[in-house]
């Protein structure tokens, strides 16, 4: 089937023919027909599978017969993140080229006096996040009851980043007399209740099974030991890197901080990267983007914020430094590799405590992530139970090296004393507390002692406790000097 067969004029043809396409993904195929027909939409399907045109080229075809009205747009486009919402305003470029179209862009971080100085000259689609737009409106700069169209695009990520509040207030005053199309990545319960509550006698379309990732991505889990310190899963991510042949590549981390750490850290080891969360302006936010689609920058931390809304060609990693706690996560920072029938690779990160997370996302994929091994790595099992984790036994340096075991594993055995100190000679010296060095009779510590696993006797009842000296048992010398006082004053 090729695009000449979905009804789309021949403006339309021309510019997705220039933008490099020829025949539609399955959801185009599906989708485009009925929203030409008037039909509301509920469309699911993974991401990466070309949503974004499937709702964008026929509202082209529309809004081409009609005149926007000043504060009044004539379509509603409501986005999650401002890095979907600037693409599907670049979509809007790319194949309404051969239209004379105008679009106005709400989104955070951004000068709202020029945003507002395009949507009053008439804007036939706005491209907003719910916040922004809520704001406009109740200042009393924007009227919505001349929208036609309304796109409610990713909503399960509007319901994963709690804007689905924000959203029904929206659709509550939108004009009733509107065409509604509503995009998911996947269809918990909760959304399929907001598509009831939106839709009216819904087209559905879905064109491959639920949260499942694209067959086009080779997958692989490394599990580092139990115990592993965020310093030993860097340096598990630098093996990785060095151990494929990284293009371009994304680096997922849960929280924001630890994009900062694991960007600074790559940085000191001479990786080209830089780093993109949602605390950051808008305009550094734009400027990283933009120096890594032109390749001026190889790899990019980033938070969530990036698992929707990067559509770069040929992207060929993507690695997961932290397993993501919803397993539908997973499927969105994968599906920004392995686009557009190329391959990619998406490699995670884990240790055992990671278990239930990834167990959770193997029965959402309906399958188990292939574990991978890289050289200086200590790998481990996972504990899918969520408890007390499980090591595999390795040499035994490895394996004392957490415990204070000496060197042949031998459990409750003293370490070895220093060179320059004979063996007896340091089991039988007492202790001492660093705060009490100036105690002429330090008391033993009450903490382990010199072995390292053995703790000291505990003191027989009645037995007193040795002195303390500190603050408020002696009077310091100087206190103690004869002052002369002069007979004049």
């Amino acid at each position: 089937m090729d695009f000449s067969d979905l009804g789309l004029s021949g403006d339309v043809l021309r510019a997705v023919t220039d933008a490099g396409y020829q025949h539609p993904t399955p959801i185009q195929a599906e989708a485009i027909p009925m929203v030409l027909m008037g039909r509301d939409i509920l469309g699911c399907a993974q991401t990466g599978t070309g949503k974004t045109a499937s709702f964008t080229l026929p509202m082209i075809e529309i809004l081409a017969a009609g005149r926007a009205k000043s504060r009044m747009p004539r379509s509603l486009i409501l986005e999650p993140t401002r890095e979907l919402a600037t693409q599907v305003a670049e979509n809007f470029e790319t194949y309404g080229k051969y239209h004379r179209l105008s679009k106005a862009l709400f989104i955070g971080g951004e000068s709202m006096a020029e945003q507002l100085k395009v949507l009053e000259r008439g804007a036939d689609v706005l491209i907003a996040t719910p916040g922004r737009l809520l704001d406009v409106f109740d200042r009393g700069h924007l009227l919505l009851t001349d929208t036609k169209i309304l796109v409610i695009d990713e909503a399960d990520r509007m319901l994963d980043m709690g804007f689905i509040p924000d959203v029904e207030r929206i659709v509550s005053i939108v004009s009733r007399m509107r065409q509604t199309l509503f995009f998911s990545a996947t269809m918990p319960p909760a959304i399929r209740k907001l598509a009831d509550a939106f839709l009216h006698n819904p087209k559905e379309i879905t064109v491959s099974p639920q949260s499942t990732p694209s067959e086009t991505v080779v997958q692989g889990l490394l599990i580092c030991e139990g115990g592993a310190t965020q310093k030993e899963k860097r340096d598990g991510l630098r093996h990785l890197i060095e151990s494929e042949d990284v293009g371009n590549a994304l680096i997922f981390c849960n929280r924001k901080r630890e994009v900062g750490v694991v960007c600074r850290s790559l940085l000191r080891h001479g990786y080209d990267v830089a780093m993109l969360h949602g605390d950051m302006a808008q305009s550094s936010r734009t400027e990283v983007l933009e120096r890594f689609k032109r390749g001026e920058i190889r790899m990019l931390v980033c938070s969530d914020v990036a698992a929707r809304g990067i559509d770069i060609a040929g992207m060929s990693h993507v690695f997961n430094f932290d397993v993501p706690t919803a397993a539908e996560d997973y499927i969105h920072r994968i599906g920004r590799t392995g686009r557009a029938g190329k391959s990619g690779r998406a490699l995670t990160i884990a240790t055992p405590e990671d278990g239930k997370y990834v167990a959770g996302i193997e029965r959402l994929i309906g399958k188990e992530i292939p574990r991978i091994t890289v050289a200086d790595v200590e790998t481990a099992e996972l504990d899918m139970s969520g408890g007390k984790s499980r090591r595999r036994k390795s040499d035994s340096d490895r394996r004392g090296r957490r415990t204070g075991r000496s060197g042949n594993g031998s459990r409750g055995q003293p370490q070895q004393a220093p060179r320059h100190q004979p063996a007896a000679a340091a089991e039988a010296q007492p202790q001492t507390h660093p705060k009490a060095i100036s105690d002429p009779q330090p008391k033993q510590s009450s903490g382990a002692s010199g072995d390292g696993n053995r703790r000291a006797p505990r003191r027989e009842r009645g037995q007193p406790e040795a002195p303390v000296v500190g603050m408020g048992d002696h009077v310091p010398a100087f206190m103690m000097r004869e002052v002369k006082l002069d007979k004049k004053s």
